[in-house]
């Protein structure tokens, strides 16, 4: 199956750079691209991409408005596409909150080539871009320097088994699956499984909502 993909940023020349190595793959097709949040609407609204490439930063409408608004359409509407922030930031609080509103990850624009096509398809895949280590450093640092949110911090995840708790602890540790199922001695389906029942309790789209809930709720302290 092709990934559609819709490529926001304020400068013409990255616009037509990522436009150009991402046709380059048999798998994914760029079907337009805007020059800031409020175009992306308009562009979204009409050619409906699998992926969303949007930059933090952008004149009329910056890149963190333009995910929420996509990321929580109106009632009636159909499509919701998965969103991926791109920024030249390693720490930045614009992409903690597009990450909280349910954007699948952030990469930084000076990547390799190769990661920039990566990203694209672990994000159409259903996943979360949890791998640089920017992206863990980013939630501690928020999570470090504001208070906690709420004074009982765990309640949120009282509907959570100890295991599924252990699997959650571990995946906003930055582990992947198959660490995980190192670590616990179990199936990597098992943990794809804990996985799973974890964000439908917590009602969480995805492994990237999990980190930041993680953090945000007292499980996972900064450098713990």
């Amino acid at each position: 199956m092709t990934i559609r993909v819709l490529i926001v940023d304020d400068q013409a020349m990255v616009r037509a750079g990522f436009a150009a190595l991402l046709n380059a793959q048999a798998d994914i097709d760029v079907v337009g691209d805007a020059a800031n949040g409020r175009q992306a609407l308009e562009v979204s609204g009409h050619t409906h991409p699998d992926v969303v490439l949007m930059d933090v930063r952008m004149p009329e409408m910056d890149g963190l408005e333009a995910a929420r608004r996509l990321l929580d359409p109106p009632p009636g509407a159909v499509h919701r596409p998965r969103v991926l922030m791109l920024t030249t930031f390693d720490v930045d609080d614009y992409v903690y909150e597009a990450l909280r509103a349910g954007a699948s990850g952030f990469l930084l624009k000076d990547a390799p080539p190769a990661d920039l096509i990566n990203a694209v398809r672990v994000v159409a895949a259903g996943d979360a871009l949890l791998a640089p280590s920017v992206t863990r450093r980013l939630i501690a640092d928020f999570a470090q320097n504001r208070p906690t949110p709420r004074r009982d911090p765990r309640l949120r995840l009282n509907g959570l088994t100890p295991r599924e708790t252990e699997v959650l602890e571990l995946i906003a540790r930055g582990l992947s699956n198959q660490e995980i199922a190192a670590h616990l001695v179990l199936a990597e389906q098992t943990v794809k499984t804990h996985i799973g029942r974890i964000l439908a309790k917590l009602n969480l789209r995805d492994r990237a909502q999990a980190v930041v809930l993680a953090y945000e709720s007292g499980l996972v302290q900064p450098g713990g």
